[in-house]
């Protein structure tokens, strides 16, 4: 019955499993009538309900509004994305994210997956998938000097698939009439250089 037993400094203690029921019991009570206090918490008396008040405050103001601040970043994420893509649907993602926080999120879901999809039946209406803003950026691009010619070619192909699918507005007309005109001075500037190369 003893056959495992702890041996200290020579003596041999038996284990309380191997002890009879009341000796146990007489060994569970005088250990736990010993025990001291035990303390969770670093603070003492006036520090600890002063302690205990500020993290009260905290929850109940801080993170409450952090709370909001999160899920109105979250929730206004789709918008942020189609505006990042130029998306041409943009304000309508805009709109479903609104509605969506009256619907409780259900319409989030939504709104991120048409962020990002290709609008290519808008494409096939209007001759394009990008939004209105995006050409006016390229405008201010070309004016200022910073569109590559790559991105103008681009640009005016765009522009002339438009023209095809419809009359273009007034505004992205002039775009596109002033691609020709950049196109046309590139031209005539290599024009020279080329009849030089060949005398």
């Amino acid at each position: 019955m003893f056959s495992v037993a702890l041996r200290t400094n020579g003596r041999r203690w038996p284990r309380a499993a191997d002890l009879p029921g009341a000796l146990r019991l007489i060994f569970a009570v005088a250990a736990t009538s010993t025990a001291g206090t035990a303390s969770a918490s670093i603070f003492e008396g006036e520090t600890l309900d002063m302690v205990a008040n500020i993290v009260s405050w905290v929850v109940l103001i801080f993170v409450p509004i952090a709370l909001i601040v999160v899920f109105w970043l979250i929730h206004v994420l789709p918008e942020k994305i189609a505006h990042k893509r130029h998306h041409p649907q943009r304000d309508a993602i805009q709109t479903l994210c609104l509605l969506s926080l009256f619907f409780g999120g259900l319409l989030w879901p939504i709104a991120w997956l048409w962020a990002y999809t290709k609008p290519i039946g808008y494409k096939l209406a209007y001759g394009t998938e990008k939004h209105e803003e995006y050409y006016d950026e390229m405008e201010q691009k070309l004016r200022s000097g910073a569109l590559l010619r790559e991105e103008a070619w681009h640009l005016r192909e765009e522009l002339e698939a438009m023209e095809a699918k419809g009359a273009l507005p007034p505004k992205l007309r002039e775009l596109k009439d002033e691609l020709a005109r950049v196109r046309l001075v590139e031209a005539q500037e290599r024009a020279p250089k080329s009849a030089k190369v060949s005398a």
